[in-house]
């Protein structure tokens, strides 16, 4: 008797991811100069090839490869050599020959060269396995070294931070997590002593990411210094000698995570480590807040990136997959659940952009008081709202395959898994939300935001998204009277992560106004318009 025919799904495809995004390609032909947008965007469909084609091939093929820790040698030398993945080790060269970090320190389009540097990591995230975080990291360094002041440091690190050599390019680690707390880092046991012009730590950092680069930034506690997160100092500390030898750290093991799996992220003793000062011998965590703001941001294009990539396999899916005799993309509400997990993923895109817009200001010098005090708010709002929807959309966009999202060899599992750091990774939202309210200077911060969604709200003539725009401001203006009148330090701590939300959301919504608004001045039609009606509904 004859085998029945048998039936084989296709796989969902990627195409270029420049060419296929429409909201990319609108935000930067709305911010960026023409002359600029012509001479970045030959990076941008290059880039976007990669990660539609041969980087997200590999990716696929690297699937079951992990970093290893090696302790000894054949004979009997303590080494701790960590073999990085395939893809990691390509994504490293391409991270330096694009300048993903480098872009932003060359300054070549002013305050718009974060936009460029962040377009393109966009693109580059999702086909990475998360190489995103040492270059992340490495930004943070060079932008916390910069500030500081220490010419030697200086000197010594920031052009290897931003070299677009990769035989020569340094990355760099973030060493703050013990076992007593990653938020509170105020607990953390680590001692430093003096040694001559430098010093020696001894401690257990319980969760240091990316351990093989080059350098990290520490945290530890001068001898003698007062307890709590003034009495810590920042070091500068280089991992190996010029023998390849590590710089008295022992490498207990490799974290084995939930997810970004790729990421060599170790458990460490620091055995007497040589390391330098970065500025003073105290407040080391206000030292280090220059890295935190520039790696939140990080976090947040990861967000808004891995969100595109999940929307963008699933609408492929959509196109082929037939169910009850239709495309999925015929059904109307498998369409609406796309379109809708669509405007979550534009949202999100437009609120990162929003801050990475103000940090190319700041980082130019271009920067107005009260945008300076915008970018201090929104920097955890937008980390932490960016976050929690990439979460959400993942999950969703697994449920759109079926039992197809649910099998490892799909590759489609991953992306729940890797986007679950963005909420915890650089503070968790209870800590960002908190920082938001009480940290900053909020009250300045949401009279600069308000006076901005203003500007939005006036400009806006289309029926339908001035409906929309009445939803985001009574929220918006509701949040800001919220934050005047409450004085009750208790009640201001139990409402910061529904306040820090609701502004995240009803800003990203009036952001998608803003661009749909300007799509149809342009051509006379938006997907953006449907997208921010959809995003109101959710409120």
């Amino acid at each position: 008797m004859p085998m029945p025919e048998l039936f084989i799904q296709s796989p969902p495809q990627l195409g270029n991811q420049y060419n296929d995004d429409e909201l990319l390609q609108g935000y930067l032909q709305r911010v960026l100069p023409p002359t600029m947008l012509r001479d970045v965007e030959p990076q941008l469909l290059a880039m976007g090839e990669l990660a539609g084609g041969s980087l997200y091939a590999m990716q696929l093929a690297d699937r079951l490869n992990e970093p290893r820790l090696t302790r000894w040698d054949a004979w009997g030398n303590r080494i701790d050599h960590v073999e990085l993945t395939p893809l990691w080790q390509r994504c490293a060269r391409l991270a330096v020959e694009y300048g993903l970090v480098a872009l932003p320190y060359e300054q070549l389009h002013g305050a718009n060269s974060r936009i460029h540097q962040f377009a393109l990591v966009y693109l580059f995230h999702a086909s990475s396995d998360v190489y995103t975080c040492p270059l992340a990291m490495s930004d943070g360094a060079a932008r916390c070294l910069l500030e500081s002041g220490n010419k030697v440091l200086i000197e010594r690190a920031v052009n290897k931070l931003t070299s677009r050599d990769p035989d020569q390019a340094w990355t760099s680690g973030q060493w703050m997590t013990e076992a007593t707390g990653g938020s509170d880092v105020g607990h953390s046991l680590t001692r430093a002593e003096p040694e001559g012009n430098r010093w020696r730590l001894f401690g257990k950092k319980w969760f240091t990411s990316a351990v093989n680069s080059q350098m990290a930034l520490a945290l530890a506690r001068p001898e003698g210094n007062a307890q709590g997160g003034r009495g810590l100092a920042l070091f500068y500390l280089e991992t190996r000698d010029k023998a390849g030898r590590l710089n008295g750290i022992r490498i207990e093991r490799l974290k084995e995570k939930l997810g970004t799996r790729k990421v060599p992220t170790a458990e460490l003793w620091l055995e007497a480590c040589h390391a330098q000062l970065v500025g003073e011998p105290k407040d080391g965590t206000r030292a280090i807040e220059p890295m935190l703001m520039i790696t939140r941001v990080w976090n947040a294009v990861s967000a808004a990136a891995a969100m595109r990539r999940g929307v963008a396999l699933a609408r492929s899916y959509a196109q082929q997959r037939r169910a009850f005799g239709k495309r999925l993309n015929e059904l109307p509400l498998h369409a609406e659940t796309l379109a809708t997990l669509e405007a979550e993923a534009q949202a999100a895109f437009l609120l990162t952009f929003e801050v990475v817009r103000l940090l190319g200001l700041k980082e130019a010098n271009e920067i107005a008081d009260g945008q300076r005090a915008l970018l201090r708010l929104l920097t955890p709002i937008a980390k932490l709202t960016t976050a929690k929807q990439a979460v959400a959309t993942l999950s969703e966009v697994i449920e759109c395959f079926g039992g197809a999202g649910y099998v490892e060899d799909t590759g489609l599992p991953s992306l729940v898994r890797d986007t679950q750091v963005l909420p915890i990774w650089e503070g968790t939202t209870n800590v960002l939300a908190l920082d938001a309210l009480l940290r900053s200077d909020a009250q300045a911060g949401m009279r600069a935001l308000y006076k901005r969604a203003t500007g939005i709200a006036s400009s806006v003539t289309d029926g339908s998204l001035q409906t929309v725009t009445a939803t985001a401001m009574t929220i918006l203006a509701q949040a800001q009277q919220w934050l005047i009148q409450t004085e009750d330090a208790q009640v201001l701590q139990i409402g910061a992560r529904r306040w820090a939300l609701s502004v995240g959301r009803a800003y990203e919504l009036l952001l998608l106004v803003e661009q749909a608004q300007w799509d149809l001045l342009r051509r006379k039609e938006s997907t953006a318009v449907g997208s921010a009606q959809r995003f109101a509904a959710t409120f």
